[in-house]
């Protein structure tokens, strides 16, 4: 009966995503990997807790193994990050699900990606609305990110380098705002950036320790907490830090998440 109903789900999810890619004018192509988009899909976040149609046809949609490096593109839909060079990594697909469905990305909302990083959660956002800013600390990483977006589709996402902890002011304020990096604690710009009403969702923490990601509300002008979960990511990077990095060093702390329990509610 659970093999039924499992099936019965993918199928459902399966027809959701080819209405959705008609109704926006898109033809996507066969690219091999959709079995396994779709393993992942059904194995890593419907037997978890990610419930959102939406937010579980985006995950089914985009070609994951497109941003990460062509070595590891067998491995883009395991339970795991992988590294993208620059001493970065890509999210396990659960914790962009996750972030994705906190975030409550509605059509026509204005979302801020802080870490672009390999342009994955982008894309992913921009299956849910097209009103999508990313912004990356590494320049070369931008480049490559919006570069890769564009060949994608994804063109309408806009990706600058520039220091995350300062947000993108002059196209605030947003609905939503994901940071995809540690932070010690939340950067009073973010803040300010964000609508009354919108959604937070970021990593806080030292690199390397015990970290939480949280789901904020701002609510009267004030962040009101939500939910959070223990995870562990790579840090938030601020500009002096990078200008004086040694060129080469040990590899920075992979993002990931345990076997997650229930979120606090």
């Amino acid at each position: 009966m659970k093999k039924i109903k499992a099936l019965v789900a993918l199928t459902l999810l399966a027809g959701l995503m080819m209405l959705t890619s008609l109704a926006a004018g898109v033809v996507r192509a066969p690219d091999g990997f959709e079995d396994a988009r779709q393993a992942m899909v059904a194995r890593q976040l419907q037997r978890r807790d990610i419930t959102d149609p939406r937010v579980l046809v985006a995950m089914g949609t985009v070609p994951r193994h497109r941003f990460v490096p062509e070595a590891l593109s067998s491995r883009a839909y395991g339970d795991y990050p992988l590294p993208i060079g620059d001493d970065q990594t890509i999210s396990q697909p659960y914790i962009v699900a996750l972030m994705t469905q906190w975030a409550q990305v509605a059509p026509g909302d204005k979302v801020l990606e802080v870490g672009t990083g390999s342009g994955y959660q982008a894309a992913v956002l921009a299956e849910l609305t097209e009103k999508v800013f990313s912004i990356e600390i590494r320049p070369d990483l931008a480049r490559q990110s919006a570069a890769r977006l564009k060949d994608l589709g994804y063109g309408r996402v806009q990706v600058r380098s520039g220091d995350g902890y300062q947000g993108w002011p002059e196209a605030a304020p947003f609905d939503a705002i994901l940071v995809t990096a540690a932070a010690p604690q939340v950067p009073p710009a973010l803040t300010a950036q964000l609508k009354e009403g919108g959604r937070l969702v970021i990593p806080l923490g030292p690199p390397g320790g015990a970290q939480t990601l949280m789901r904020y509300r701002r609510v009267q002008g004030k962040l009101v907490e939500e939910a959070s979960l223990a995870v562990r990511f790579v840090p938030l990077v601020r500009p002096e830090v990078l200008k004086t990095a040694p060129e080469a060093g040990p590899p920075a702390a992979a993002e990931m998440s345990p076997v997650p329990a229930p979120p606090k509610p």
